[in-house]
């Protein structure tokens, strides 16, 4: 009995070692990846050597994420860590929850009062240096926001409505604040939200572009004035990528297409290109299938549609707006769309240049609080 045990100790310690070889061989002679399709992200590289870097301690740092990223079978490895998780009952990874029905949440940080106030002021500065521009600030919830029900019970998630009716109250009365979480809520049980994907679906677009109209005095346009076409049902997005979490069920996407449909351009200024479409149907074939509006994010994109009411709106915005701007065709004969993450021009000379009468910011919540680039409006 001794010696089987013995034997069977020594067994399992050879296999572990050469499990342990196998690998290490395996990491040897594996190519190198660029990109990972699963994460949807670019992947760490092999750091140039120096002696600086090594004694600084930045070569050891950018080593082991190259290690870390280039591990021979990552996705499996990463997908069995997070099956482990949720057996043993963690719904948490990567600051995402896993929720009822199949939704991924973001975890919501709320923003440093400093960080709030710079944001305030940038948008004041902006306003005050263009007194004729009529500006209107769409803030949207994410999902964690509406569907707190679906969260597990330990999950901490700041609360976005209070932080979103601060900055209305924070806003000067002439800047109009379109509130959409109460349109929203009102059609949660509808899918207007992505359950892989921090995005809104293109019915949540709809749903935020009827309160739209109502604030900006438009008529919209009735639900059956579209077909509504469904491009695929294979949709794992980007909160899929940075959670790990892989035993869910793809989205579905859709475009709300007009049947009077009109012709218009979109022309990408800094790619000079132009094209006839605001959807890059190409990018229904990649990861990040949610490109496929508006060809995803670019410094600045001008729409020139057969409206010929002369009316122009400047969208400054970030990835929310692309499957929302589809709507506003029918209303604006020329729609200019800036991503402040990427436009490093006067913001304040395009406005008076272009002779533009109104100005919608968009952002979801997160990205509003989280990201530096709103204080650039005057930079």
């Amino acid at each position: 009995m001794e010696n089987y045990k013995n034997i069977k100790k020594k067994l399992l310690a050879l296999f572990l070692l050469l499990f342990i070889s196998v690998i290490a061989v395996l990491n040897l002679l594996a190519v190198d990846r660029s990109f990972s399709e699963s994460e949807n992200r670019m992947l760490e590289q092999l750091p140039h050597f120096s002696l600086k870097a090594l004694v600084s301690g930045d070569f050891t740092v950018d080593f082991e994420k190259y290690v870390s990223d280039q591990f021979v079978f990552r996705d499996f490895w990463i997908g069995a860590k997070t099956d482990t998780d949720r057996l043993m009952g963690k719904k948490e990874s990567n600051g995402i929850y896993l929720g009822t029905n199949g939704y991924l949440f973001q975890e919501f940080i709320p923003p440093a009062e400093e960080d709030l106030k710079e944001e305030i002021d940038a948008i004041h500065a902006f306003d005050q240096a263009t007194p004729e521009l009529q500006k209107y600030v769409m803030l949207v919830p994410t999902a964690a926001a509406l569907y707190k029900d679906m969260l597990p019970k330990y999950a901490i998630i700041g609360d976005q409505e209070a932080y979103l009716k601060k900055v209305q109250q924070l806003l000067h009365p002439d800047i109009r604040f379109i509130d959409v979480f109460p349109s929203l809520y009102a059609e949660r049980d509808q899918p207007i939200f992505y359950k892989t994907d921090h995005h809104w679906t293109t019915q949540g677009a709809y749903v935020a572009y009827l309160e739209l109209c109502r604030q900006m005095g438009l008529t919209p346009q009735n639900e059956e004035e579209f077909n509504i076409k469904q491009v695929t049902d294979e949709f794992y997005g980007s909160l899929f990528s940075k959670s790990g979490f892989r035993h869910v069920q793809p989205d579905r996407m859709e475009l709300y297409l007009p049947k009077d449909q009109e012709k218009y351009t979109v022309t990408y200024v800094d790619e000079g290109k132009t094209t006839d479409s605001l959807y890059a149907m190409e990018q229904l074939q990649k990861k990040d299938k949610y490109a496929l509006f508006l060809n995803g994010n670019h410094a600045l994109i001008q729409i020139k549609t057969a409206n010929t009411n002369g009316r122009k709106l400047l969208v400054v915005k970030d990835s929310y707006a692309n499957s929302l701007i589809s709507f506003l065709l029918k209303h604006f004969s020329e729609i200019n769309v800036v991503d402040l993450r990427y436009y490093e021009e006067d913001l304040v000379s395009f406005v008076n240049e272009h002779g533009i009468q109104d100005m919608l910011l968009l952002y979801n919540a997160n990205t509003f609080f989280e990201d530096p680039s709103i204080k650039n409006l005057t930079e």
